[in-house]
């Protein structure tokens, strides 16, 4: 029997993604490049600076160009600091390639001053652009209406996740149901029904008395009634979700059907939290291949990460010394105890390692806990947190609102026992608690910061927290750990989450 056609109605459009980004971008990017250039060259007494900052502003440009970062579709997706990182080293490369062509005499200490800023402006105008994408996705704006084809268990699954964040553009308005005619559990309204199964018409069977007619055969009427669902609800993109009865031949002839009327046609492949850079495409007898690369677990990033994380440890402890004892004179003075707080945590591999903070709550904290287990504000995992904990003293209650008691863990960072960029160490009791799931976790260093912390801390559920590092363990690289670090300054000034 044919699903019924779906009378189509109006819908107000929302507003779109704003024309403005791509235009302040460029302008950001080229004063970014230009101006310092021109400033420093003038200072110095460098040859030819107008000259210069024009070059440097059209390079800049031009490389961020070429990579596509300009794009509408792609513009204010990401914060777009790593992005930024890497045009600038190619931008590095092809003036330092102009200046040996053209014999340009200028200083190279200078142009590199110069020339450092423009990362810096690009990736904080990226950032403001993401973050003002972000709030309008949380006004339900700059968004793609997505209508959902597929079984109903994966469609359900689909939705949920798509409607659990707001950090892309797809928001779910429908589904057409293959197979099974039960409502859909996500409370996506239900706007179609496609047959469960396709069956190729037997030889000759157009010709055959009572042989079913074309448009009756199981599958014939897939492209009508999606289509018709898409109207019905202004759907920009269709997203198919392949399963026993949608797949192969079936999903390429709705692809048919719908890339012809205009619309978009998007399938999900069922593999989730893999870092897009870690996942290529080929083609072998028709069929397309997703190949996923392995985590970064062995090679030479990490040794980068080890050195890099070792030197900035070692150079920060130099750097803050002076302010690491005025805290412990103020831990101190503040309540009777010892200054420095120190706590059996599972690093690397499973590895117990003996974590240091500054003290933070009065010396029989630990004693204390049990009493304080009806208080916890995680009962559904192994974390133990209370937002107004009573055995917090005054200066602690400061050092937390500012990560400043996690400094003395600098040490633990130059020894090796964690990285500056990791997931949060957990204590033994937690670890014992832990299935196969949780100890992936263990797979990296833990860190000083991290996923976690720049996430959103204690407001943060067990599953939440959880999730973040696993996708750090599993997708992480140095350019990663240079995002996140960059993120903590934000969250230590902003305080969400710390208590």
């Amino acid at each position: 029997m044919r699903e019924p056609t779906v009378p189509v109605r109006r819908v107000t459009p929302r507003p779109g993604r704003p024309r403005w980004y791509a235009p302040a971008a460029v302008m950001a990017d080229a004063a970014g490049a230009c101006l310092p250039v021109l400033t420093v060259y003038q200072l110095t007494a460098q040859a030819h600076p107008l000259a210069a900052a024009t070059v440097a502003a059209a390079s800049w440009t031009a490389v961020r160009a070429v990579h596509g970062r300009y794009r509408p579709g792609s513009l204010g997706e990401r914060r777009g600091l790593r992005a930024a990182a890497h045009d600038w080293l190619l931008l590095v490369g092809l003036l330092a390639a102009l200046r040996a062509v053209t014999g340009e005499d200028s200083s190279p200490a200078a142009a590199l001053l110069a020339l450092s800023a423009a990362p810096v402006v690009t990736g904080a105008t990226c950032a403001a652009i993401h973050r003002h994408l972000t709030g309008r996705r949380h006004r339900a704006q700059a968004v793609r209406r997505v209508l959902v084809v597929g079984e109903p268990g994966p469609v359900d699954a689909v939705a949920a996740q798509l409607a659990a964040r707001t950090d892309h553009p797809y928001v779910v308005i429908g589904g057409v149901l293959v197979g099974g005619s039960d409502e859909l559990a996500c409370g996506v309204p239900r706007m179609g029904h496609l047959a469960p199964a396709t069956a190729p018409p037997p030889p000759h069977a157009h010709g055959t008395p009572g042989a079913p007619p074309p448009d009756l055969i199981p599958g014939a009427q897939d492209g009508p009634t999606v289509l018709a669902a898409a109207r019905h609800q202004a759907a920009d993109v269709v997203l198919a979700v392949p399963g026993t009865a949608l797949t192969g031949e079936r999903l390429r002839r709705l692809g048919w059907s719908v890339q012809d009327a205009g619309l978009t046609l998007v399938v999900a492949s069922g593999l989730t939290d893999v870092a897009l850079r870690r996942v290529t495409v080929s083609t072998a007898a028709g069929l397309n291949l997703l190949h996923v690369a392995p985590p970064l677990h062995r090679g030479p990033q990490p040794v980068v990460k080890g050195v890099f994380d070792r030197t900035a440890a070692a150079l920060a402890l130099v750097v803050l010394a002076p302010l690491m004892l005025l805290l412990a004179l103020a831990v101190r003075l503040d309540s009777n105890g010892p200054v420095l707080y120190r706590q059996t945590r599972v690093g690397h591999r499973g590895r117990p390692f003996t974590l240091w903070k500054f003290r933070t709550m009065v010396p029989d904290a630990d004693l204390r806990r049990p009493a304080l287990e009806g208080a916890n504000e995680h009962r559904s995992g192994p974390l133990f947190k209370i937002r107004r904990d009573p055995r917090v003293t005054r200066v602690g209650r400061l050092l937390r609102r500012t990560s400043l008691d996690e400094l003395p863990q600098l040490v633990n960072v130059v020894s090796g026992e964690m990285a500056l960029v990791g997931p949060r160490p957990p204590l033994p009791d937690e670890v014992a608690r832990y299935g196969a799931v949780e100890r992936r976790r263990l797979v990296v260093k833990p860190g000083l910061t991290g996923p976690w912390q720049v996430g959103g801390r204690a407001d943060l559920s067990w599953d939440e927290g959880l999730a973040l590092d696993l996708d750090y363990a599993d997708n992480w690289s140095v350019t990663g750990d240079l995002d996140v670090l960059a993120r903590t300054v934000r969250a230590v000034l902003d305080g969400r989450g710390a208590y």
